[in-house]
């Protein structure tokens, strides 16, 4: 089992799965709500993913006009996981152990409108949009 948390400990949760890589999003919106080139994340099945703790310390945002949304530690800010899919959820591969997990970028997406200062210098697959299975 994989235990991650915010940045505070306030929120926390397991994953009994192992990720099979990291997926970074390069899009406009992924920028500005990080604040950074983009959100590097894991997915895993919603089974097994569970909360352990700190639900209550969860704030969701919708971007209007739009079905993005975001969740996040209202005590220390930190992105949170987040539904992907109905299957699937997502999590921000920061809120993991930064060892032990053999975790590499699987894919890139939205390269296609990642900024221009943004260079991408790892072996994981380009996708100018969304990911495709078939491709990585």
């Amino acid at each position: 089992m994989i235990t991650g948390h915010c940045n505070c400990g306030s929120v926390r949760f397991n994953i009994n799965a192992d990720p099979a890589g990291v997926f970074v999003c390069h899009c406009s919106i992924c920028r500005r709500s990080t604040g950074a080139n983009g959100i590097a994340v894991v997915v895993v099945p919603n089974s097994a993913f569970t909360w352990a703790q700190g639900q209550d310390r969860i704030v969701k945002w919708t971007k209007p006009g739009s079905h993005w949304e975001t969740w996040f530690c209202k005590t220390c800010g930190s992105r949170l996981p987040g539904q992907n899919d109905p299957e699937r959820t997502f999590i921000p591969a920061g809120l993991l152990p930064g060892t032990g997990l053999g975790l590499k970028v699987r894919a890139h997406i939205w390269v296609g409108s990642k900024a221009e200062w943004d260079q991408i210098g790892d072996q994981g697959h380009q996708h100018s949009e969304a990911y495709s299975q078939g491709a990585a």
